[in-house]
Order: structure tokens, then sequence, then C-alpha cells
């Protein structure tokens, strides 16, 4: 007879919260991954990715995340999926969305959804599903999918609360140029830039398989609107580049929108010309460090300016 584990998967400690849900795992399952996170915003994917569209539910509170992996475990991802599945259900929470690989919009879908990275969560473009379900003010997300030898499974665990807003170091407005911006004034990064052709913008921080740019000042992005207002004939190609996590298609696709995502910024934020930027996507052809590594995948997972016209 199977034996199985009980695992607890704890939410973060907040007002009202319900007591944690136990899921019981197979016997052996292996804690990979995990982080939490208080007063954070989240995307619920609750529909399939269609026509470059998906429908999320956006959330408010506090956040945790777990991957397990079952080493050895022979069972299909559906048969790891359907008895958690059951449990979330007689626990109390009700199904709002759920399907299984092309359904769910393939590559497309598996990578909007926000999962601690490989290789502590692996995710099969062939072979995946995905649940999203609500009890109250707690909402989950679960994904299973499988390699060739082990099985896994990730849970996102999510408490709905008022956060406070955030109060920014600066406004994140439009700066006010100078008003005869002088060529002395060209920030570091644009003496880089000039020098090199090509400069990473280090500061930006994306999650594997995660388009969307966060909400904060990056002093990167400052920076280049201040060389670009200083030289207004300059024109930046915004270059997004991957760890190797999936399918090279997938990735330029996924590459191209966080250059996109940090086009977007610089124009809405910083006041940036439409005109002087263009956005790119590189995939996973350009690594600058190795992807066997967590450290090396996070390093490739980048945007770099690169200078498209030299400024007169």
């Amino acid at each position: 007879m199977k034996r199985w584990l009980a695992l607890p998967l704890i939410c973060l400690a907040a007002p009202a919260v319900a007591a944690p849900l136990q899921l019981t795992l197979p016997q052996g399952a292996m804690v990979s991954a995990e982080r939490a996170a208080a007063g954070t915003s989240y995307e619920m994917r609750i529909g399939p990715w269609q026509e470059a569209t998906l429908a999320s539910q956006h959330l408010e509170g506090s956040r945790t995340d777990r991957a397990w992996r079952l080493r050895g475990n022979q069972e299909t991802s559906l048969q790891i999926f359907a008895p958690l599945r059951a449990q979330i259900e007689a626990a109390g929470y009700a199904v709002v969305y759920e399907c299984e690989t092309d359904a769910c919009g393939g590559f497309d879908f598996r990578y909007a959804l926000d999962l601690l990275p490989e290789p502590e969560m692996h995710v099969d473009l062939g072979d995946f599903r995905y649940l999203a379900a609500r009890r109250g003010d707690d909402w989950l997300a679960l994904t299973v999918s499988r390699s060739s030898e082990s099985g896994f499974v990730h849970l996102t665990n999510f408490t709905l609360q008022e956060v406070a807003a955030p109060v920014p170091a600066t406004p994140l407005a439009a700066p006010q140029p100078s008003p005869q911006p002088q060529a002395e004034q060209t920030s570091d990064l644009g003496t880089l830039l000039e020098a090199e052709g090509a400069v990473p913008l280090d500061d930006l921080v994306f999650e594997s398989g995660a388009a969307a740019l966060g909400n904060k000042n990056y002093e990167t992005l400052a920076s280049l609107a201040d060389y670009l207002a200083i030289h207004p004939d300059a024109r930046v190609a915004l270059v997004g580049h991957t760890d190797n996590s999936g399918s090279l298609a997938g990735n330029i696709a996924l590459s191209k929108r966080r250059a996109e995502a940090v086009r977007q910024r610089l124009i809405s934020v910083h006041g940036v010309s439409p005109a002087q930027l263009s956005a790119e996507g590189a995939g996973w052809l350009a690594p600058r460090a190795s992807n066997l590594t967590p450290e090396g995948r996070e390093q490739n997972r980048r945007v770099e300016a690169v200078l498209a016209s030299t400024p007169k």
C-alpha cells in the first residue's frame, strides 16, 4: 500500500487569516524552494491565454509560494494533480479555473505564471496542469508537472488584505529636465553606452517566466532618460534576454515583452520620446553567465540598452 505524507501549506500570518490548509502529498515529497511576501500584489490567472490576452484577478495582501519535488514518482501529472484538487475542494475552496497544457494556452500561459524558478520547480511545456481556487479572502494557485523521473508541485497561497500604498522615495512622475541641459551632464550610464555600445540595466528585476516590471524607482532608467533628454537625436534599442528555461520561441516572445515593459516605463514615467526607443527580444541566445546555477540564470534575465544611432 502506498504511504502518504501530510505536509503543511502555511499562509503568512495576518489579521483574520484562516487556519493553514493541510494537503497530503505522496511519501518522499521534498520541499525544493519557498518564498513569502507580505503587503504585495499578485495576478491570479483565472482564464486561458487567448489572442495575446489572459484573464486575471488582481490581488493585494500576503503571499507564500512553495514547490515540492517528487523524486522517482512515476505517476502522471493528472494522477498527482487529482488528489490535490480533491483535497482543496474538501477544504471548502471553490475552483475558479482549471486547465491542462494546450487548453491553458501552452507556453504563453506557462510563462505568464509567476512560479519559483527552475530547477526547483520544473514545468514541462507539453505536460502541465493548473488550478485557481478561492475560499473567502484566501486564494490559491496549484501547478503540477513532471520530468522523465520526477513529479513537481507548486502552490501559491494568497490572503487578501488592505495594503498600505508604499511611499516612494521620489514620486513616480515624469522628471522635469533642466532648462538647458548641457553635454557635461551626461550620466555615467550614458558615457558607458557611448563607449561600449550597450549597457545592461542591472537593477531591473524579472522573475523566471515573468515580464512585469516592479513599481519602484530604477536608477538605470532615470540615468538612461537623462541621457536621452540631453541627446534627443539618440536612438536606443532595449533588448530583452532570458535564462534557458523553455523553448527558444517562447523565450524570444517573453524577452521582447520584458523589453517592451521597460520601454513603456521610460515613456510613461520618465517622459522619454517613443521615437527614441524600440523593444526587441533575444531569448536565451546571448547568455552572460552559465544557466546551470540559479545565480547564473538570474544574471541572464535582463534587459540591455543598445545604442542604435550615434548622437550628433
